[in-house]
């Protein structure tokens, strides 16, 4: 039997232990304490963590207060200390997540597979998690690897002389075999204190597809995320589990970001409020994440009733907290005394002595390749975008990706602006080092690994490529290299949004072909771009990443390149 099954059988087998009727002394125990009040469970919840076992960088490190003060926060060994300090308050606490713990990792955890950021979560005490889309970056066999152990089938066991695997389940209830339909992770898992089961079902977002190279995940199925959570939790209370939580990797943009960790900034339309709102009442609580930003809601379910749905800032720099009180008759929640709050993970407390160890080994082995110097800035070059779309540390990486590969014959790049993590800082003048940037810091840029393809397509097909960055759902703007110039129109009807199209200034004529320089990703239909899998004459080039250290290696004091490739008309 897999591991995954077993995990699905032994979470079963827990919930039915405390329903059904047997005879003893602990199910007796039980027994005479139902009718006797309530039992106070505490949850704390992270999400999107991505590795970041050191306290995160610039605004990535930030948490902004109502009053607009900011506050430094985040750091594996400051997140285990309060997550001890939150335990220390109540008698029961559940440890869980809400996906992208692992994936688009910064480098002291991504050289070693993230095999660094599973064995803090396994020290910190994490009892269970939602599957995120980066927990999928490297593909369904290697996320069954991260969960069951064994050293990776390229790079061996590099961190560790073995690897044990997560001891807490990775949970995808969305998540099926394509030829099958059985589940390809196990759908719930149920934790049990002072003799009251807790069902979590937790899931990614139904867009993993889209989201990370499909390679990877060919013979997998990702479902509909409201469908998944009734069944389940239809499941769970026909065996007798009627405290029950769900963990999504989805969430909402908020509207503002003003109003600090436990504001409620979000709009109806949005994905993660539509699932939180839709779910089957059931579910007491709706954990969510994926969007990186922090919301303390109270929604209605289907039937009129109260629920939390929370999520907590990426990068651990926030912890979600859902206080709940089980009646012990019903073994339900008690939805009018449930209390949420986003706790930030300040850095004012000490830090957790393992947890610290743990990440000075990693930087130990990693040093040597994260501090090598690899090229030199003259100021700050930001992946902010500017109001049409483009970005100065998009256009520049995409202008290293058309270096990198003229020799395919390329003409044009086009990068995605998800695969930009986090913004290349110049240090205050003075500083030692100032302006250097090494392999850590471009690798904390672009830390996928894509393979850079050179394709060839019309230019009525680089048009509808483009026309895809726009449908109702998202707007996903590519970042272009220079010479490459376009406008688009935000009252435009879909489909006919793009116009004036021009690389070095000569209008794109719709029958030519041209050679495109787009990532592996990319070429594979991420992001929702199906018009580049039509590409031919595909051409392999280097690693991006490679590319890009390249580039800054030949172009030292780079300068942010302006923005305005793109042209947004009304």
């Amino acid at each position: 039997m897999s591991s995954f099954r077993r995990l699905s059988v032994l979470a079963i087998t827990a919930a039915a232990a405390t329903v059904i009727s047997a005879t003893g002394p602990a199910q007796a125990d039980v027994q005479s304490l139902r009718g006797r009040g309530t039992v106070d469970v505490r949850l704390i919840g992270i999400n999107d963590l991505h590795g970041n076992l050191e306290p995160p960088t610039g605004s990535s490190g930030r948490v902004i207060l109502p009053d607009g003060t900011t506050v430094d926060a985040g750091g594996a060994a400051f997140n285990a200390t309060h997550i001890k300090n939150l335990q220390k308050e109540v008698r029961n606490s559940v440890i869980v997540g809400q996906g992208d713990l692992i994936g688009g990792s910064p480098l002291v955890s991504a050289l070693f597979h993230d095999e660094p950021t599973i064995e803090v979560l396994n020290e910190v005490g994490m009892d269970t998690t939602a599957a995120g889309n980066h927990e999928f970056d490297e593909g369904y066999k290697e996320l069954l690897r991260i969960q069951r152990g064994g050293c990776h089938p390229v790079d061996g066991c590099q961190f560790r002389d073995e690897y044990k695997g997560a001891k807490f389940p990775i949970l995808g209830a969305n998540v099926t075999h394509a030829k099958s339909g059985l589940p390809a992770l196990p759908p719930f898992w149920v934790e049990i204190r002072d003799g009251m089961p807790i069902g979590f079902i937790g899931m990614p977002l139904k867009d993993v597809p889209i989201l990370v190279d499909p390679n990877g995940i060919k013979d997998i199925k990702f479902g509909d995320e409201v469908k998944a959570a009734n069944k389940y939790a239809n499941l769970l209370d026909a065996i007798g589990v009627k405290s029950i939580v769900l963990l999504v990797h989805q969430g909402d943009q908020v509207t503002s970001t003003g109003g600090g960790p436990n504001a409620c900034n979000v709009s109806p339309e949005n994905p993660g409020s539509y699932i939180a709102t839709n779910v089957s009442p059931k579910i007491d609580a709706v954990f969510s994440g994926h969007s990186h930003q922090h919301y303390n809601c109270v929604v209605k379910d289907p039937a009129g009733n109260p629920r939390p749905f929370i999520e907590g800032l990426a990068f651990g720099r926030e912890l979600s907290v859902v206080d709940l009180k089980i009646d012990r008759r019903t073994r339900d929640v008690v939805r009018g005394e449930t209390k949420a709050e986003n706790k930030i993970v300040t850095r004012t407390v000490t830090p957790d002595p393992v947890i610290q160890s743990v990440i000075d080994l990693a930087k130990a082995k990693s040093g040597p390749i994260a501090n090598r110097p690899i090229g030199s800035i003259g100021a700050d070059i930001v992946r902010a975008a500017s109001a049409s779309g483009d970005s100065p540390l998009g256009n520049l990486i995409a202008d290293s990706q058309l270096e990198a590969t003229k020799a395919n014959g390329a003409v044009v790049a086009l990068m995605n602006p998800g695969g930009v993590r986090a913004d290349l800082t110049y240090a205050p003048k003075g500083t030692e080092g100032a302006g250097v940037v090494t392999y850590d810091e471009a690798f904390t840029v672009q830390p996928f690994s894509n393979i850079l393809q050179t394709v060839t397509l019309s230019g009525t097909q680089i048009k509808n490529a483009l026309e895809q960055q726009f449908t109702a759902t998202r707007k996903i703007i590519l970042q272009p290299s220079a010479g490459f110039t376009y406008s688009w129109s935000a009252s435009a009807p879909f489909g006919s949004k793009i116009s004036d199209i021009k690389i070095a200034g000569v209008a794109v004529d719709p029958n030519a072909k041209y050679r495109v320089t787009i990532n592996s990703f990319l070429q594979g239909g991420g992001d929702g771009f199906p018009e580049f899998t039509l590409g031919t004459e595909i051409t392999g080039g280097g690693i991006d990443l490679d590319g890009f250290a390249a580039y800054l290696s030949t172009h030292p004091n780079q300068l942010p390149p302006a923005t305005g490739r793109i042209t947004q008309l009304p």
